[in-house]
């Protein structure tokens, strides 16, 4: 039900079509870092960020600046019909900022979906191959091709009464040690779910050798916070360049810090041939980037990719000032504190909580898995519904994710006061501990 008080959820509710979901019923008016303020003065601590957005936090007096100079000075011109500082200057800082010691190019779109739809673009036209690999239980957006490599495990919504969508995509299981399908415990498992990709998908479903690229998440996003094991990771790059398959890391979600590295691939010492990012690239303007590996970017067909407001200069302006602040102000390690300080206290509330199944993350980006019993591991979706309301009720803004939707993960701003985030995490605490005693 609409609260009367709020006039706006009236007219989204009339004029916003129902296909885009609301996940918190309450209109924002404005922030302050890590505070949300609703239209009626409602206070609320943001572990959401937009899904990992405004890491630099909300209204953050820098950008603006940024943002109002670059607004006096060009709004647009479009990069296909001519050069422009902020993109070029822009491309120039992510090229020498992305892992890897190979030099790079860059290309320059609005989201994370168009990012994704060119990097696969760019793997299908440097390589001749049309096959792509992606994984269940991933995210990789909405698009054509975001769509046909997203398999979150929910068909609902993401694919219902669309598909099929495009040719060409195959999906293999991702290594979620958690709830591992073949019923292994990892790290005595050996891989088995890298041996299924060579010594079986290979044979049964597509040769590697007719692959263009397998597309990967670090840490699965909308698919609830699961890192890949380092050297699950090792050991595919290995397999990729055996037969000539292009690695792209899909960092839109777990990119900028939030990892504790500003890349989250850094954890694992491996140089990607294609980097797709966005969200916290330009702290809440729309901007990505694809980066690649200059040998590939170079063998692209000129005219072949772009669009009018890929780049656009106030987006790039913002997300170069974002670069700065990122590296001046060690974001990166601070994210690495901030995550000891949320790790700690999850780990406590798995202790304390038999509705808390596993704890996992890196840096800031850490989750929590409900379940009804640790031992059939049965998701507690119903439960996680209640401890996300009963926190919003009590202040604080959660996100939910993860196959079954029983995942609550935590998304706060990179700068966000530790007063706030101790405050969050203790009505996270209450939330949880309510909601276990109501289900008893």
């Amino acid at each position: 039900m609409f609260q009367s008080r709020d006039p706006y959820l009236e007219l989204r509710s009339r004029y916003v079509m129902n296909g885009v979901a609301l996940h918190h019923p309450v209109t924002i008016e404005r922030g302050e870092n890590a505070i949300l303020y609703d239209v009626n003065g409602r206070r609320y601590i943001d572990f959401t960020c937009g899904i990992g957005v405004t890491s630099l936090g909300h209204a953050n007096k820098e950008l603006i600046n940024v943002a109002e100079e670059q607004l006096r000075k060009l709004w647009h011109v479009c990069v296909m019909v001519m050069n422009y500082r902020p993109y070029v200057e822009l491309a120039e800082k992510l090229a020498k900022i992305s892992p890897g010691g190979s030099e790079k190019q860059v290309l320059l779109q609005n989201s994370g979906s168009e990012a994704i739809e060119n990097a696969i673009k760019i793997a299908r036209q440097v390589t001749g191959r049309i096959y792509v690999i992606a994984y269940e239980n991933s995210f990789h957006g909405r698009g054509t091709y975001g769509y046909a490599l997203a398999a979150t495990g929910k068909y609902k919504p993401y694919k219902i009464g669309i598909d099929p969508i495009i040719p060409g995509v195959e999906l293999i299981p991702y290594p979620y040690c958690y709830r591992c399908i073949f019923k292994q415990e990892y790290p005595e498992c050996s891989l088995v779910c890298l041996d299924y990709l060579e010594k079986w998908f290979t044979y049964s479903r597509v040769p590697l050798e007719r692959v263009a690229a397998l597309v990967i998440e670090m840490v699965q996003g909308e698919g609830g916070f699961i890192v890949a094991p380092i050297d699950y990771v090792r050991e595919l790059k290995k397999l990729l360049d055996k037969y000539g398959v292009l690695l792209v890391d899909d960092e839109v979600q777990c990119g900028w810090s939030r990892t504790g590295k500003m890349w989250a691939i850094e954890h694992y010492g491996v140089d990607p041939d294609i980097l797709v990012t966005a969200k916290a690239i330009a702290n809440g303007l729309p901007l990505s980037a694809v980066i690649g590996k200059k040998n590939l970017m170079e063998k692209t067909v000129p005219g072949s990719f772009g669009g009018t407001y890929g780049g656009n200069p106030v987006s790039c302006a913002v997300a170069s000032k974002v670069v700065d602040i990122m590296l001046r102000d060690r974001l990166p390690d601070r994210a690495a504190v901030l995550g000891e300080t949320i790790k700690k206290k999850l780990n406590e509330l798995y202790d304390k909580f038999k509705l808390v199944g596993d704890v996992r993350g890196l840096g800031v980006m850490q989750a929590i898995e409900l379940v009804k019993d640790r031992k059939t591991k049965e998701p507690a979706i119903d439960e996680v519904v209640k401890v996300v309301n009963k926190a919003r009720e009590k202040g604080l803004l959660l996100l939910r994710a993860g196959l079954y939707l029983n995942v609550i993960r935590l998304h706060p701003p990179l700068t966000i006061e530790e007063e706030n985030l101790e405050k969050g995490l203790e009505i996270l605490e209450e939330s949880i501990k309510e909601v276990e005693a109501e289900s008893s």
